[in-house]
């Protein structure tokens, strides 16, 4: 992933590397326009101080010739040579390559052949002057694009850090508080003031926002708590009744049968109204009976509470221990979440399965034989049913998920060589 402020630092990059790539064969045309440019001028400067002084000098007969046997022989990138008259008079510019003797190399030149006048006789004067290489104007200003390319980026990527360290800074802090944020504990979330005019926005909708969540979150829960607390008398009361009719001796089979099948959904009535009580208690209380625990022991009297349970499907129970399993939590909510994980995986095991639960110094685990994968996005929800018993209730392991988040521990679900594995993790 790519943080916010990194997304335009990669187009403005990518841009200025477009433009300076760009730049190189330009620089290098309106550099070589500038050096043949300022040549020919040379040379017209050149060719007009050479006919002055020959002018001023009044050399004729065999002193000129002598003088431009020299300077053919001196001036190898220049000569001055007598011509017909009927040469053409046109100036001629031109560029040619060719070997140099001095450098060993095969250099470009540019030249300027013309005809001058001295002693009222036309003269041929050619001018030739190096330019310099293509590929080492091309390797220079490669080189100097590459280095301001350089300090281009590196000074987006300070003046990007800097500005947004200074700019970002309020909403870092509002991400941070609403990190922390548990709607469960009831507590007021509150952002420090900022001079920017949209995280103000932000963070007044986001103020507003919660206060409506926390409002219904603490209706809902206070409606399920009063509704659970105000159902035990009569669900006691339906069901003590319903056993007093079943003791009837009037009851007829067909009779008896009915109440049967009455008491069945009166009994997971019974326990999610039980279970229901037990999730706003975790909620809303703080249990004060907290001492050092070891988990395999309430491993082991989970068992024997759930004994019969696990002979009426015939499976195999193993306890592994790998470490000492013990923390400081309510005894409560230890035992609490030990029966719920160990009579889910009887749930989900099938008859003359296997169950195992295994426990080191960082937290234990309870694995069960099974045929399928359960739906992680389901598991922990509430009345989220993924069996077919019809006394379960669809809060087990949502209770066993608000205990593990009283205490700040992890709970994670796998399915691996066929077996279902819920593990705590302190």
């Amino acid at each position: 992933m790519i943080k916010l402020l990194d997304k335009p630092l990669k187009a403005f990059t990518i841009y200025a590397l477009i433009i300076l790539l760009v730049s190189i064969p330009l620089y290098f045309l309106v550099v070589d326009w500038i050096w043949v440019t300022e040549i020919d001028d040379n040379h017209e400067i050149i060719m007009e101080r050479i006919e002055n002084r020959f002018e001023q000098a009044h050399v004729s007969g065999h002193d000129l010739e002598t003088i431009l046997n020299t300077w053919n022989t001196l001036q190898p990138s220049s000569s001055i040579v007598p011509i017909e008259d009927d040469f053409p008079k046109a100036d001629s510019i031109y560029e040619v390559t060719k070997y140099n003797e001095y450098e060993q190399e095969w250099d470009r030149f540019r030249g300027l052949q013309t005809v001058i006048e001295i002693n009222n006789k036309p003269y041929l004067l050619n001018i030739e002057t190096n330019v310099e290489e293509s590929y080492e104007t091309i390797f220079a200003i490669g080189l100097v694009t590459i280095v301001l390319y350089g300090l281009l980026v590196f000074g987006f990527i300070q003046l990007n850090r800097k500005i947004s360290k200074k700019v970002w800074k309020p909403f870092d802090k509002t991400l941070n508080t609403l990190k922390s944020f548990e709607i469960s504990k009831g507590s007021k979330v509150s952002f420090e003031p900022t001079d920017i005019e949209e995280f103000t926005e932000l963070n007044q909708t986001i103020v507003k926002l919660i206060d409506e969540n926390v409002s219904t979150y603490n209706q809902q829960k206070a409606f399920i708590a009063n509704a659970s607390h105000e159902l035990q008398t009569p669900i006691a009361l339906l069901k003590s009744k319903l056993d007093l009719l079943f003791q009837d001796e009037k009851l007829d089979a067909s009779q008896s049968e009915l109440v049967s099948a009455i008491q069945i959904p009166l009994a997971r009535l019974t326990r999610v109204n039980k279970n229901l009580l037990l999730l706003a208690k975790i909620e809303n209380s703080k249990f004060v009976d907290v001492e050092a625990l070891d988990f395999s022991i309430k491993i082991a009297k989970s068992e024997e509470l759930l004994q019969d349970y696990l002979e009426e499907k015939s499976l195999q129970f193993q306890k592994v221990q790998l470490g000492v399993c013990r923390i400081e939590c309510s005894k409560f909510l230890a035992e609490t979440l030990v029966n719920n994980l160990l009579s889910n995986a009887i749930r989900h095991t099938p008859k003359n399965g296997e169950i195992i639960a295994s426990w080191d110094a960082s937290g234990f685990s309870f694995k069960n034989t099974g045929k399928d994968s359960l739906n992680p996005d389901l598991l922990f929800k509430r009345f989220s049913i993924s069996t077919t018993e019809t006394t379960n209730s669809g809060l087990g392991l949502a209770i066993v998920k608000e205990i593990c988040k009283q205490n700040n521990w992890q709970i994670s679900y796998s399915f691996m060589d066929s077996f279902h594995v819920f593990s705590i993790r302190f």
